[in-house]
């Protein structure tokens, strides 16, 4: 196949005789080339797949590394303390190996080929090619150039490049372990170099996040919730997890106010009852620390705490249980119904605390929230042997019929149906309850058996049961779940509108 080549850049030749022309080349240099080109292509696979041996290696590799704790070991430990720098040894070294091949695979091709022999290609491709308007001499550079590049390609992408990688991929903790020392020595070789490198690649970094990245978030909230669906969808097994990665995105997001018990639903004691009173109210609650108040909930002065009381069960009513408050440091935490809970979670973290007295902008009282209602935004309803069953918020009575206590959080309405928040604009933002949406849609105190539908038609709210003070029950039909992400739209069930 050479002979038919170079048959068309060689016509006067016979084709039997055109193979002498690789003899004209000293066989001591062709011989050296030639071992050069072998060693630097062998040093070439080694850095490139000590690359992906490196990188690729699992969390149980490096425990299997930490036991083993052998020099080897040990430095691929430190190695993964420094990735960027040895990222940029391994390009470094290879870079210099692959200019060597370069450089000495162009002299190996002159001393095969002789410089008459490209001259006299040259004059053959300016025949055939003279629509080109090229010279002999710069076509037989190009025909030089060209042999260089396609024999140095060929022997870099198969011996330098996939091969090593494919083995190194299919071996790479041993891979790793015997290329630590070299790489090792190339660190501290190459370190200003590859120093420079890091540097240089940070500061461009840098510049690149703060001129394209710093004004808006890499992906919105929809997006991440839209690619866990996603990643899990086949999954039915791990809807659990989905639910919790869901609530971990719109964590920041969440005020104090919409996951905290309501003021009326606040249990406490005043400082002045009784002993016995005291002991009823825990009895009743099944609260391990209470607020106490003096006359009203707007004056908060301390905790009584469930096991302080235990040494002193048998003492008779006239007990002193005041002197057991905790006051000062030990007071309940106070902070404004806008905190987010993830910096709520932080203070109670900081400080050591479970429990927080909501206020508003006036300093009244408004609410509740505890460390265990935050862990359940995200984790769901905890309960332990301790709890008391509770009814749940709501009871369903039809395919897209339900009847919601007015007093549950509007946070919880909206997760039981799967309602999106944006449904209801900015009438959800200044409530919290269901009780509060159904005001805020009606624009007065409704009528009990009133129906009040939102301006979409999607949702028709009826009071079902109220007082003259507050409603207390609610019906809610899912009018068109088409367009929603309702529990029923899910399961393609119809909703007949009652």
């Amino acid at each position: 196949m050479l002979n038919q080549y170079l048959s068309i850049l060689e016509p006067d030749l016979p084709c039997s005789c055109l193979s002498f022309i690789f003899l004209s080349a000293s066989p001591l240099a062709v011989a050296f080339n030639l071992i050069a080109i072998a060693i630097l292509l062998l040093l070439s696979g080694l850095i490139s797949g000590s690359e992906v041996a490196f990188f690729s290696l699992k969390a149980h590799d490096y425990k299997k590394l930490e036991k083993e704790n052998s020099p080897a070991a040990r430095r691929i430990l430190a190695f993964s303390k420094r990735p960027r720098t040895l990222l940029a040894t391994i390009l470094i070294s290879n870079n210099f190996i692959n200019i060597a091949i370069v450089l000495i695979s162009d002299r190996l091709v002159n001393n095969l080929l002789s410089e008459e022999t490209f001259d006299r290609w040259g004059h053959a491709l300016q025949k055939q090619l003279s629509f080109l308007n090229l010279t002999a001499a710069e076509l037989a550079r190009s025909t030089s150039f060209l042999l260089t590049v396609v024999l140095v390609t060929f022997l870099l992408v198969l011996f330098g490049e996939v091969a090593p990688k494919i083995y190194a991929n299919m071996n790479r903790l041993s891979f790793a372990l015997r290329m630590s020392g070299p790489l090792s020595f190339l660190m501290k070789l190459f370190a200003p170099l590859s120093k420079l490198l890091v540097n240089g690649t940070g500061l461009i970094e840098k510049r690149l996040k703060n001129k394209y990245f710093s004004r808006e978030p890499v992906a919105s909230k929809e997006d991440i919730n839209k690619a866990i669906t996603l990643a899990v969808h086949a999954d039915k097994d791990i809807s659990p997890e989905m639910d919790i990665l869901k609530r971990i995105t719109t964590f920041s997001e969440v005020p104090v106010r919409r996951i905290m018990r309501s003021r009326m639903d606040i249990v406490a004691i005043e400082k002045n009852a009784d002993f016995e009173t005291l002991l009823e109210t825990i009895r009743n609650s099944g609260y391990s620390r209470l607020p106490v108040y003096e006359e009203d909930l707007d004056h908060i002065t301390g905790l009584i705490y469930a096991k302080d009381l235990l040494g002193s069960l048998h003492k008779g009513a006239k007990f002193k249980w005041q002197r057991l408050i905790k006051t000062g440091q030990d007071n309940p935490i106070i902070v404004p119904e806008t905190k987010k809970i993830n910096d709520m979670l932080r203070v109670f973290q900081s400080k050591h605390k479970h429990l927080a007295i909501v206020v508003n902008e006036y300093g009244g009282t408004i609410g509740l929230v505890t460390l265990e209602d935050i862990l359940e935004e995200i984790v769901g309803e905890i309960r332990d042997e301790f709890d008391k069953k509770e009814k749940p918020h709501f009871e369903k009575k039809g395919p897209c019929t339900y009847i919601f206590e007015a007093k549950t959080p509007l946070h919880d309405f909206f997760r039981e149906l799967k309602i999106n928040e944006s449904n209801f604009d900015k009438r959800a933002e200044d409530v919290e309850t269901l009780a509060g949406l159904v005001l805020e849609i009606a624009g007065e105190f409704p009528q009990k058996g009133q129906d009040i539908l939102t301006e979409d038609q999607k949702y028709i709210f009826t009071v079902t049961d109220r007082d003259e003070r507050r409603i207390k029950k609610v019906k809610v039909v899912i009018n068109n779940p088409a367009g929603d992400s309702s529990a029923e739209a899910e399961n393609n069930m119809p909703c007949d509108t009652p």
